[in-house]
């Protein structure tokens, strides 16, 4: 389809990261091994997670629910660059463009919440150690990622709405590995405005600014109580059991905006690329690597499951 028609499209032909012929089997082989990573690190996570009864606490079961959304995210959004290379096929239904784009963006939003949810554990377990136990009960818990998994669900379905309604695309070539709104958005000859300020209100500050906000907010509590310990032996403890939170927070965020909060231009859109790539590739892979290197508990409890499987 010429970029200078304007008409309906009953399929997406998704370019993928480069459309340099030399380059298609190097990007596949690196993110055939991300993605091997990514499954290989969080899988691992889930079932440490779920045998080791040390690891049966708040945090842990945050962290569960953070390595099922890194999976999730990774599989569909990078397996049209796996499909494409191994059969071919870079065409995408418009229907299945829209419910990716779905998936996908339940999953970001999911993510930003689950943090949230975590950096208030551990504002709960640093400055109110005592009650730690009461107040994050397994209810709460459940509760708290119920709550998650619904409200990123129900937020994304207005977005879903008015780009299923989008009449005419200026192309059907989606400059881009997955169907993400930003490309969506460009290559649209409809009117945008409602859904470009949906984008602005919501998703800047519903859905970014206030996890954002959430997040950090308990950090200066954490932050001072740690400050106010004498010794030096216990403000390293506090801040250990924070620091790979923290860490992963911050990666994210710095990522997402440099994704998303730019102008939109053809240039852009080509950076975008690979930034969404670090997103939804390489920051999965470094969740686990960052949560186990970073953590006694899970390191112990490795070694503990290796030396069981050695012995059997």
């Amino acid at each position: 389809m010429e970029d200078s028609n304007q008409t309906m499209v009953a399929f997406f032909i998704i370019k993928g990261i480069s459309s340099l012929p030399k380059l298609q089997f190097l990007i596949f082989l690196l993110v055939l091994l991300i993605y091997l990573f990514t499954l290989g690190g969080n899988m691992t996570i889930l079932l440490l997670v779920c045998i080791d009864p040390h690891l049966h606490t708040p945090m842990y079961f945050f962290l569960a629910n953070l390595s099922i959304l890194d999976i999730s995210s990774s599989t569909i959004s990078l397996h049209k660059i796996l499909e494409a290379n191994i059969t071919g096929n870079n065409y995408v239904s418009f229907l299945w463009c829209i419910i990716q784009f779905y998936i996908f963006s339940c999953f970001a939003c999911n993510q930003l919440l689950i943090l949230t949810a975590m950096s208030y554990d551990r504002y709960v377990a640093i400055c109110r150690p005592l009650q730690y136990p009461i107040i994050m009960n397994s209810k709460v818990c459940g509760l708290l990622a119920m709550a998650c998994w619904v409200t990123s669900f129900i937020e994304v379905i207005p977005y879903v709405a008015l780009l299923s309604k989008f009449s005419c695309y200026k192309s059907n070539i989606i400059n881009h590995f997955f169907c993400d709104l930003v490309p969506l958005l460009s290559l649209s000859c409809s009117d945008t405005s409602t859904l470009k300020l949906l984008s602005l209100i919501e998703g800047l500050l519903l859905l970014t600014l206030a996890p954002f906000v959430l997040t950090f907010t308990p950090y200066v509590f954490i932050i001072s109580s740690i400050l106010r310990i004498r010794s030096n032996i216990g403000r390293r403890k506090a801040f250990y059991t924070c620091s790979s939170h923290l860490t992963v927070v911050i990666l994210l965020y710095v990522t997402l905006v440099c994704q998303y909060l730019r102008p939109t231009t053809a240039d852009s859109l080509e950076s975008n690329k690979l930034f969404s790539l670090f997103n939804t590739a390489a920051v999965p892979m470094l969740n686990p690597l960052i949560y186990s290197l970073k953590n006694r508990d899970v390191k112990s409890s490795l070694r503990r499951r290796l030396k069981l499987a050695k012995y059997q």
